[in-house]
């Protein structure tokens, strides 16, 4: 298979490599830190170990994926020769846009670019470039190795040939896809973002304890994973940045909860902190 360069090496971003790795993709993975590779590659290392430990790869693909696997800080020679860049940068406007401006001077006309964005525009990114055809958002969901879906949508420019070959390449990493037309949040980010903001309030109002919350919504309502454990797997600065674009997009019902800009600002950003709406060792 052909060359993926993931830009970006935070939770998403090693989460994209790794699955395009254990598909057989050539999986180039760039960041401006090289603290920030050091630990992506770390952190890999251990899902391919751990993934090969408990049966869920074999051999072949365990091997291929670490021969297939480069770390590199330099954006052009990760990117040149890409068929597809997916960027993982930070939720900001105005970072992405830097970065795909730099992507369409580094990369041939025939490749594609997609963002990861939960919520941002792929025409607005799109536009800042030679080729809005091209542009395409692909929003994975985390943990990417355990989560089967990928959204897909198309900016206004977006070409049916680059939406075909998106979802084309989100089979061949075992991945399933829903097409949506661009709208803020698109359909998964709008609904959870309600969803983990109300159950904030909840907190916040002393309806129950966080534990509780979560509690009832698993055992309730049948979902996986509770929205508070949820927001801190996803970082709290990450969901407060998606929150504040709505809020901006959409109007007064994705005003962030004020328990949330509290704990943004004390520093409890969840998992990768230590804290947030619980305690992680």
């Amino acid at each position: 298979m052909g060359k993926v360069t993931v830009v970006g090496s935070g939770v998403m971003g090693k989460g994209i490599a790794y699955a395009f790795a254990i598909s057989g993709y050539e999986v180039h993975v760039q960041d401006i830190s090289l603290e920030n590779l050091r630990k992506a590659k770390e952190d890999i290392d251990a899902l391919l170990d751990s993934s090969l430990e408990k049966g869920y790869l074999e051999s072949n693909a365990y091997e291929s994926a670490k021969k297939n696997l480069v770390f590199e800080p330099d954006l052009k020679k990760a990117a040149e020769g890409a068929e597809l860049v997916v960027e993982a940068v930070i939720e900001r406007m105005d970072v992405k846009i830097d970065v795909f401006k730099q992507l369409d001077e580094i990369c041939p006309p025939e490749t594609v670019l997609a963002t990861n964005t939960s919520t941002m525009s792929p025409t607005e990114i799109g536009a800042q470039t030679s080729r809005p055809d091209k542009v395409i958002a692909m929003h994975f969901f985390n943990p990417v190795h355990k989560m089967k879906l990928i959204e897909v949508i198309r900016g206004l420019e977006t070409s049916d040939t680059t939406v075909n070959f998106v979802h084309e390449t989100a089979a061949r990493i075992n991945k399933t896809t829903v097409e949506v037309n661009e709208f803020p949040g698109f359909v998964t980010s709008r609904m959870n973002c309600l969803i983990g903001n109300e159950a904030m309030y909840l907190l916040m109002e002393g309806v129950a304890s966080a534990k509780d919350i979560d509690k009832a919504m698993k055992l309730g309502l049948n979902h996986p994973m509770g929205p508070l454990e949820l927001a801190d797997l996803v970082g709290l600065d990450t969901r407060l940045r998606n929150m504040e674009y709505l809020h901006a997009t959409l109007g007064e019902k994705y005003r962030p909860c004020p328990l949330l800009v509290k704990y943004v600002k004390a520093g409890r950003l969840g998992r990768k902190s230590g804290r947030g709406f619980y305690e992680y060792n």
